[in-house]
């Protein structure tokens, strides 16, 4: 089996290292258009093999798509950050260009794969996937979600001392301040995590959680890609191994929260063939405003993009 991995900068490098020590696959190809990028990395992460005790090999090509062939997963990872002067719809043009071209080859050599779409702007990109793809919405789904949630379960245990692996969260809506943080869903080990932080604090963390690529960014200088790249992986994981793991996960809503045509932010069983199901939760009032404010802000971006493609055809 093999997961292709498009993009080979640090949070693709990262995805397709996780990957690989996961040891689910036979192989994990690793693609960029800078030369002997993915080669460097991909044989930098291989001969961490013997040493991490995994099979899977892992390679590196540039801009041969052709090595792609028959990939069950792949994660596109492509894609420029905003740069200072460059306004919003420019980086959507730049990147809804770059993600066509990189989703065209993908169905051209893999037209059964399950695209998991990483680039920003996320909820954006995923749905010029989707437009580009030709397939169905449940075969082109974006990470955010998972990352969202990682962040929001990482500050709850840092302020609890506790073990990550102890708390459950979801999250709906778009990658971004407009996320919808859950609390009557977040638990520890079974507790409403209501119960044990006061709601000051808890709020306090889904703000943090909210703006959470925005604090690495300020400390950096440059996105996150450790976290970004693992979540990409674990979703990987759930499709290979038909986990049907439960995921908050980008998605083409088709009614579900009175929501149609617009990819958005929510749980979804994650198996062998993508999104096995949309799980539709229970919202209160306040959450649903919630989901709908962050569903009128991914409309908008959405919105942008559909005008610029529709500037391309009238031209």
């Amino acid at each position: 089996m093999k997961v292709t991995v498009i993009g080979a900068g640090n949070v693709g490098a990262t995805c397709a290292n996780v990957i690989a020590e996961k040891d689910i696959v036979n192989k994990v190809v690793l693609i960029d258009i800078k030369e002997g990028v993915a080669e460097g990395k991909a044989l930098d992460i291989w001969e961490t093999a013997p040493v991490n005790e995994y099979s899977t090999r892992v390679v590196g090509y540039t801009n041969d798509y052709t090595q792609t062939k028959n990939s069950e997963v792949v994660v596109i990872t492509s894609g420029l950050p905003r740069k200072p002067g460059m306004s919003r719809d420019d980086l959507i043009a730049t990147n809804a260009g770059i993600v066509r071209s990189v989703t065209e080859n993908v169905i051209k050599h893999s037209p059964d794969a399950k695209i998991i779409v990483v680039s920003n702007p996320l909820d954006v990109m995923t749905y010029c996937a989707y437009l580009t793809a030709k397939v169905d919405s449940s075969k082109v789904f974006g990470m955010a979600g998972v990352l969202d949630t990682a962040r929001y379960r990482a500050f709850i245990a840092s302020e609890l001392n506790i073990s990550p692996k102890d708390v459950q969260a979801m999250l709906l809506g778009g990658h971004g301040d407009t996320m919808v943080p859950l609390p009557r869903y977040t638990t520890v080990s079974g507790i409403p995590v209501t119960e044990l932080i006061p709601a000051d604090k808890l709020n306090a963390i889904i703000d943090r959680a909210k703006n959470g690529g925005g604090e690495i960014v300020n400390l950096l200088g440059t996105s996150a890609w450790y976290a970004p790249g693992a979540a990409a992986a674990q979703m990987v994981e759930s499709i290979v191994k038909n986990e049907n793991r439960i995921f908050p996960c980008c998605a083409l809503l088709n009614g579900q929260y009175g929501l149609k045509d617009i990819y958005l932010g929510v749980p979804v069983k994650l198996g062998r063939n993508g999104i096995e199901e949309i799980i539709e939760l229970k919202l209160n009032d306040a959450e649903k405003e919630l989901l709908n404010t962050s569903a009128k802000a991914v409309r908008g971006v959405m919105d942008v993009l559909d005008k610029q493609l529709a500037a391309a055809v009238a031209k």
